[in-house]
């Protein structure tokens, strides 16, 4: 492996090790240090991994037939759904990092033990919840108090210390409301009414939040199970590899592809660091990038997995229950800024090949897209089927996600390399129950916190108060949301950062007339950016480990890759018909082409090159092309367009001289 300084020619010589660099090649502890989610238990090698394996399976196989022909009341379900999660969890999460115990501690059964008995007492008392009118009694305030004593505990091995002091930072505004000052200042309620409102509602632990993720998230978090034991994940590495690994720099693209297919899928961006980055992050290193850029490379295209359709790491379920409109309509409206964000990414990538003089991988050491395709080319079939069922076949997300599961096992079926055994399909449902645990969790604990926001009104005076701090208007309103989201999003995964900038910081751009899917997605995007914006950018931390890298410089060099997706988010809230929300097909077409050009200027600003190195006058030149293209202007579109041709021409002229105006210098 080479230093952040390894010369092109000795990367090129060592380039017929890269493809076989295994994720093994990660230190767990360097995994755990920075993926909670990885923190767990060997109980599978231990006697208890069959009840528990039993126990995850029953789970999964739970959820396809409420699915399929439903089951228990809404609040009932969503009970069940989180008293399970929530006994695997203190199953398989350890206590704390150090913990070498293979077998859950003692204090850990009794955890499991309440987390039954608060899933049982809610079915038990439903009836009588629903004709109480609000009353309770002191057994209905402990069950709640152990509730959220289960969650807030669970959460902070899950997710880490923040999200759960968040919580319980709203349960005391909720609280002492009445002693609040001024604007934030509200009625105040007593311990036992907050605590039962959290547990005996669909407002606090079981909101929509839980309840998206007792339906949709789960079963496609299964789905993403399925296809992982039948090799996706694979096909994924090696097709992006035999596509883009021979190009400049191919494996910063092979980064940047795998990456987004992943993210899509897996929903977590830390995670898609950890287990993509393990494969591509050496890669980078060997053929010549410096270490911090590599890990940058990674981060920011983890992150856009969560943007990029059609799953959207299952927040685009959330947003749809929350807004009320068609999974469908998030998808169609979100593709357009998930390109652009990755071809932003690629740009900078190739530009930076380019200046260093890096090669790709030699097409010997490569696979064949043809082979690939040929040994697990049938893998696309459950997604091409996914995507037939949710647009076309008029079918619900429920049944469409149920079916697609079994057309995964089938199509394994049609190669003996990918096919699935009984056993594969056990383990397929047990992973996927055990995967859902961070997200349900973490739901589970944003809860609390949308729910203390509701019952107090704290999301509806937060937003008062940043539109007030804007003065009513929309661009200074637009930077204090985004800051206010990217404060909120810090050190928290991305489906809770969304829930919580959903709540709080989306309905002040509403206020402003801006549509509601616009308003939503732009938070979403600024919320998740907190991964990669120093100085708790968790995902460039996890890549800085990976590559050995600076986790500061690296979360600065993630900012820059990903400004792209920095700004989109401006412009679509000025332009909805990027969204295809307004204006015909070729407007949204006109503006999609208009921000292209304007990405890839702002790109060759920040690199710095193109075809020539650019002197720094001319950089600013370019950066000022790029702001005109990408402002939502008539006029200064044209301006834009003018002083990038002036640039254009210059940089022509420079490269001429220079001997370098050749395509194989592009």
């Amino acid at each position: 492996m080479t230093n952040e300084n390894s010369s092109p020619a000795e990367a090129k010589e060592g380039t017929a090790e890269v493809v076989s660099v295994p994720a093994e090649s990660v230190s767990p502890d360097t995994v755990e240090k920075y993926d909670r989610e990885s923190r767990t238990r060997d109980v599978w090698s231990t006697k208890w991994s069959l009840p528990l394996t039993a126990f995850a399976v029953a789970l999964s196989l739970y959820q396809i037939y409420y699915a399929l022909f439903g089951g228990p009341p809404t609040l009932v379900h969503r009970g069940i759904h989180v008293g399970a999660i929530l006994v695997l969890c203190f199953a398989v999460q350890r206590f704390r990092l150090g913990e070498k115990r293979r077998t859950p501690p003692w204090y850990d059964w009794l955890f499991m033990a309440g987390s039954i008995a608060i899933a049982v007492y809610l079915g038990l008392v439903f009836q009588k919840l629903a004709v109480s009118g609000g009353r309770f009694d002191t057994i209905d305030v402990i069950f709640s108090v152990l509730a959220l004593v289960l969650v807030l505990e669970a959460s902070r091995r899950v997710t880490g210390p923040i999200l759960p002091i968040l919580a319980i930072l709203f349960i005391v505004y909720d609280y002492y409301g009445r002693s609040m000052p001024g604007l934030f200042r509200h009625r105040g309620y007593d311990l036992d009414r907050i605590v039962t409102f959290m547990y005996q509602s669909t407002e606090g632990i079981f909101s929509t939040a839980i309840g998206v993720s007792s339906t949709y998230i789960f079963l496609f978090i299964l789905f993403g199970a399925f296809l992982q034991k039948s090799g996706m994940g694979q096909f994924f590495n090696d097709i992006a590899l035999a596509l883009a690994g021979q190009a400049r720099g191919g494996p910063a693209k092979v980064a940047v592809l795998a990456s987004g297919f992943l993210g899509s899928i897996n929903g977590s961006a830390i995670a898609n660091v950890v287990t993509t980055g393990a494969f591509t992050i050496p890669m980078m290193k060997r053929v010549g990038y410096q270490r911090n850029f590599a890990g940058a490379v990674e981060s920011a295209a983890s992150v856009g997995g969560q943007i990029m359709p059609p799953i959207m790491g299952a927040a685009a379920f959330i947003m749809a229950e929350t807004l009320g409109v068609p999974y469908t309509e998030i998808v169609l409206i979100a593709i357009i800024p998930a390109v652009l964000y990755y071809l932003a990414i690629l740009v900078q990538v190739h530009l930076r090949a380019t200046s260093q003089g890096l090669r790709g991988i030699s097409r010997e050491n490569l696979p064949a897209v043809r082979e690939v395709m040929k040994e697990r080319g049938h893998l696309l079939l459950p997604l091409l089927f996914l995507l037939y069922m949710l647009f076309f076949s008029g079918t619900t997300i429920l049944f469409a996600a149920v079916t697609t599961i079994f057309v995964t096992v089938i199509a394994s079926m049609l190669r003996k390399s990918t096919r699935m055994s009984l056993i594969d399909i056990i383990f397929a449902l047990r992973d996927g129950a055990v995967t859902a645990i961070s997200v349900a969790v973490a739901c589970a604990c944003v809860g609390i916190i949308v729910g203390a926001a509701t019952q107090t009104g704290f999301g509806v005076k937060l937003a008062g108060t940043i539109v007030t701090i804007g003065g009513g208007f929309l661009l200074p309103t637009l930077l204090m949301t985004a800051l206010a989201c990217i404060i909120l999003g810090m050190g928290l995964p991305s489906i809770p950062a969304y829930i919580i900038v959903a709540t709080m910081a989306a309905p002040a751009l509403v206020q402003l007339d801006v549509p509601a899917l616009a308003a939503h997605l732009f938070v979403f995007y600024f919320g998740l950016f907190a991964n990669i914006t120093p100085p708790v950018a968790l995902a460039a931390f996890a890549a800085a480990g990976l590559s050995g890298g600076s986790p500061m410089r690296t979360g600065f060099i993630a900012m820059r890759l990903a400004l792209g997706g920095l700004i989109v988010p401006f412009v679509f809230v000025y332009q909805p018909e990027l969204l295809m929300l307004d204006g015909t097909g070729f407007d949204t077409a006109r503006a999609a082409v208009i921000l292209l050009i304007g990405v890839m200027m702002m790109s060759v600003a920040a690199e710095g090159h193109f075809l020539v190195p650019l002197p720094i006058w001319l950089r600013f030149v370019v950066a000022v092309a790029a702001l005109g293209l990408v402002t939502p202007s008539a006029l200064y579109d044209v301006i834009g367009a003018v002083i990038a041709v002036t640039a254009l021409v210059i940089i022509l002229v420079m490269a001429k001289r220079q001997d370098r105006l050749a395509w194989n210098e592009i």
